[in-house]
């Protein structure tokens, strides 16, 4: 989310009346890349780009090959082959050992439908969609590369009936797709990718370890709430990168906040009874992540206290609540556990076990789809 966000300042920022501009994707990856399918990159005709489709070794043909986009008017697919280091067209050992396919194209902004106002649209809405768009096509199909259809989580009629199956199933599994689709008239080929809003950190306390888990959060694009039942200690000088500073007493800040599944909540006020109230609140909303700082007999006190006054939650309830938060880093420092933290919550969304890569067996990242063939009626 943060590199579609940058990116859409800098085109902001463009003399569109003086400047030409094109946007490369990464749409097919087979073997290893640094960038999986979705990478993209900004360029201008001047040299300038933003984002990245690789760790730097596409970056520089990319920008020749989108020169030529930017001048011709016509998207293109660009292979990229880099399994064998030696024979690699681009001279360079690029190490990788995987096969890229980037998609180059100009971006036209009279086009309400380019692919910057929809990353747009996007960034405004932060929901889940799924964009598909068209690489290559056979003569007889009228579709035109560069074609894009965009499906949400709202009902809608404007996507074809022969790419809705393969859209709603990108919706569900979340993994992009490429696929050759044949048509009456021909055969297409669809990049289809799913786009989902960065996780939403609500942080209850804003001491002073709370400024680096701040920090960090947003650092890596997430958006950040602090709330305090003291509004002294919710000075904005103090956290200038957070999303929004809410003072609330804990009996009605959850009242006042809204939750997704995508939202991560978690408890660092050193305030027994604050988070204690917080923590009976949250539970009763459907908030699917909750960290508590602190020892894990502060969390066992409040389960007891639970017990004794009557309130207690069921333990599917309860499993949401991570106490001690945090991965065993061996942190110690304000930052070291904002790290921990922040480790824990991406590894609980990915669903990953957040143990070593050099541990586990097969690739580092989960592959896309298999291509897919879809004769439509």
């Amino acid at each position: 989310m943060k590199e579609i966000n940058r990116m859409l300042t800098v085109y902001e920022q463009i003399d569109l009346a003086q400047r030409k501009v094109a946007l490369a994707t990464v749409v097919f990856v087979e073997g290893s890349a640094y960038r999986r399918p979705g990478a993209r990159m900004l360029v201008t005709d001047d040299g300038r780009c933003e984002g990245a489709i690789s760790g730097g070794c596409l970056e520089g043909d990319a920008l020749r090959k989108a020169r030529q986009v930017m001048l011709d008017g016509k998207p293109m697919v660009v292979r990229y082959d880099t399994m064998d280091d030696d024979a690699n067209s681009l001279g360079i050992g690029l190490g990788c050992n995987g096969i890229i396919d980037v998609f180059i194209e100009p971006i036209d902004p009279l086009d309400p439908t380019n692919p910057i106002a929809l990353l747009r649209e996007f960034s405004q809405h932060r929901d889940r969609r799924v964009i598909a768009t068209i690489l290559r096509r056979t003569p007889g199909i009228s579709l035109q590369e560069g074609s894009r259809f965009v499906l949400t989580e709202q009902l809608t009629e404007d996507v074809p009936a022969w790419l809705r199956p393969d859209m709603e199933l990108i919706m569900q599994v979340g993994k992009p797709l490429t696929a050759m689709i044949p048509l009456r008239d021909g055969v297409v080929e669809v990049f289809i990718e799913y786009l989902e809003p960065g996780i939403e950190l609500v942080i209850f306390g804003a001491g002073y370890d709370t400024i680096p888990l701040t920090r960090l959060a947003t650092e890596i694009g997430w958006r950040v709430t602090v709330t305090e039942d003291c509004i002294a200690h919710l000075a904005p000088k103090r956290f200038p990168e957070a999303t929004c500073l809410l003072y609330a007493d804990a009996e009605v800040v959850t009242d006042k906040l809204s939750f997704t599944d995508r939202t991560a909540a978690v408890l660092m006020s050193h305030n027994y009874h604050y988070d204690l109230a917080v923590l009976t609140k949250l539970l009763s909303t459907n908030v699917p992540y909750i960290g508590m700082l602190g020892p894990r007999k502060r969390y066992e006190k409040m389960k007891t206290q639970w017990e004794r006054t009557g309130h207690s939650f069921a333990p599917s309830i309860q499993k949401r609540v991570h106490s001690p938060v945090g991965l065993d880093l061996g942190a110690e420092t304000p930052d070291e556990i904002a790290l921990s933290i922040l480790s824990e919550i991406k590894a609980f969304f990915s669903q990953r076990p957040a143990g070593f890569l050099t541990d586990r067996p097969g690739p580092i990242h989960e592959r896309a789809i298999t291509e897919q063939t879809t004769v439509a009626s």
